[in-house]
């Protein structure tokens, strides 16, 4: 851990950057392992290095569609999840992934960051907050880990919170 965090400092000094380009180029090396080592570094990132990640998020997001290694699915997971997601940054095909995941026989961990970031994709859309509430149902009549259970109820809680809540007209200001 002493050897990531020392990674993690070097990342955020100005001559950084041209440690995370290597970091990034990293993530497809064509040894699984070396970039899941290089992921699982990008993971300690504090919260002002994972911003700068934004203009990778879509690299990272054509990532996650095609790679069949769990552990650098879930690493991407868990960068995407920690970074700010607006109405714009919807993807199509990363929500359906998302969707697809829910109900998998994926890993739990898979499963509980694909309900998190099919709900930060969906609540800005009433009629998908209301596909992925059907999928969590679903998910309902099987049995579940602790960590889903509690993932699923929460991503509930959240959806019937945005059905209560009044929702502004598109244009309007107030």
């Amino acid at each position: 851990m002493r050897d990531i965090h020392m990674i993690c400092r070097a990342c955020e000094t100005p001559d950084g950057e041209r440690m995370k380009t290597e970091l990034y180029n990293l993530i497809t090396d064509h040894d699984n392992r070396v970039g899941y080592q290089a992921l699982w570094i990008m993971t300690h990132f504090n919260d002002e290095e994972i911003i700068r990640l934004l203009p990778k998020r879509e690299m990272l997001t054509d990532i996650l569609l095609t790679t069949d290694h769990t552990g650098k699915k879930r690493l991407i997971l868990t960068l995407l999840e920690r970074m700010p997601a607006d109405k714009g940054s919807i993807r199509t095909d990363y929500l359906d992934f998302c969707l697809s995941r829910i109900n998998s026989t994926e890993p739990y961990g898979i499963r509980a960051l694909c309900m998190k970031q099919a709900f930060t994709l969906c609540r800005f859309y009433p009629e998908l907050t209301g596909e992925l509430a059907a999928q969590l149902e679903l998910l309902g009549y099987g049995e579940l880990s602790p960590g889903l259970l509690t993932a699923r109820r929460n991503i509930l809680r959240r959806i019937s919170k945005l059905k209560d809540t009044p929702q502004k007209p598109e244009g309007s200001d107030r």
